[in-house]
């Protein structure tokens, strides 16, 4: 009986065992199929992709100027703090300090207080003149618009210039998607042939903005590359050509003939040149002063697009400009996001620089 016992016991044991060596041998479980969620469907943590192109999409409110010239606003404070309290020559000294550090230059800071002076204001109240004087400057050229050509058939061409390293392609970029949003068809040209990486930096804006591009061989004659986007856009429908263009330095006497020879080829039927924007950085002050200069006499200059103005305490170079070139700032850049190029408003800018 006992031998009985001990013989199941030896079963048992022996069954276990053969169950346990299966169990570590079994392979592993295979993954349950994964499902692929549609966009629409798509889990709040990892958002899907917009399907709609960017044209298609609201666009966010303007960010206001105040908001964004701290810096060059801080250069007015101690005018500001004056207040009631100010005397005739504390309140001059503090205005040209100002007027010098935000980048107004000497030249025109002189012509400014002198007219100032010889207004007869004083004290509290040369806070409040300078304000309106400011606001007169900028009343010199009114228009401000974007020009475009309504006239069938045309191909209207903005032109965007400007040496290197200002924002000229992310400019161009900001600006096709505002256009987009309007309802313009737009065409983007890569006419910088000289910068390995400006057409593929138009590229990645021409995506985002829903556009197409028309580009050539890197080194090629970019005045050929502007008519095939002429001719491409005459082809498609498009009703405005955005041509990015070389920005080596202004001095050269090479650039300023191949900027001339773009334009001409530009302007020739259908393709009408409507706009030349001159980009300048407003961290470089009194500078950009000088190539605004030198590229409306290569070019014919109709407009400034301004860029990095949150950037700097600098920001009182548009006032030059407007006052000694005559040249209309037409967009300013205020931030890194693509709809931080916004129209400027000569009112919303002094009221941000020396308002109360």
């Amino acid at each position: 009986m006992i031998a009985l016992w001990i013989a199941i016991g030896v079963v048992v044991v022996l069954a276990l065992s053969a169950t346990v060596v299966v169990r570590r041998r079994r392979p592993p479980a295979p993954p349950p199929t994964r499902t692929v969620v549609p966009s629409a469907a798509a889990p709040r943590d990892r958002p899907a992709e917009p399907e709609a192109p960017p044209a298609a999409q609201p666009r966010t409110a303007a960010p206001a100027l105040r908001e964004r010239l701290g810096r060059t606003r801080g250069l007015f404070a101690p005018l500001r703090a004056l207040g009631g309290r100010a005397d005739t020559a504390a309140a001059f000294e503090a205005a040209e300090e100002a007027l010098l550090r935000a980048d107004v230059g000497v030249e025109t800071t002189t012509e400014l207080l002198r007219e100032l002076r010889a207004s007869g204001v004083g004290g509290d109240g040369v806070l409040d003149a300078l304000a309106d004087q400011l606001v007169g400057v900028f009343a010199e050229n009114a228009d401000r618009r974007l020009r475009f050509d309504d006239e069938p058939g045309v191909v209207n061409v903005w032109l965007f210039v400007g040496v290197n390293g200002v924002g000229k392609t992310t400019s161009i970029g900001k600006v096709a998607l505002a256009r987009r949003l309007e309802g313009r068809s737009i065409l983007l040209a890569a006419g910088d042939t000289f910068r390995a990486a400006a057409a593929d930096q138009l590229g990645l804006w021409a995506e985002r903005a829903g556009t197409e591009i028309v580009r050539g061989a890197e080194g090629g004659d970019p005045s050929s590359v502007v008519f095939d986007a002429v001719q491409r856009a005459k082809a498609r429908g498009n009703d405005l050509v955005l041509a990015d263009t070389a920005g080596r330095l202004h001095t050269k006497v090479n650039l300023v003939e191949e900027l001339a020879k773009i334009r001409r080829v530009a302007d020739r039927a259908p393709g009408r040149v409507t706009e030349v924007l001159l980009v300048l950085d407003a961290t470089t002050g009194q500078n950009a002063v000088v190539q605004a200069r030198q590229f409306t006499e290569a070019v014919g200059v109709t407009g400034v697009v301004l860029t990095k103005l949150d950037g700097t305490a600098k920001g009182g170079v548009v006032i030059p400009i407007e006052r000694q070139l005559g040249l209309p700032v037409k967009l300013v850049g205020v931030g890194e996001g693509p709809d931080d190029m916004i129209p400027f408003d000569p009112e919303s800018f002094v009221d941000a620089l020396v308002g109360l």
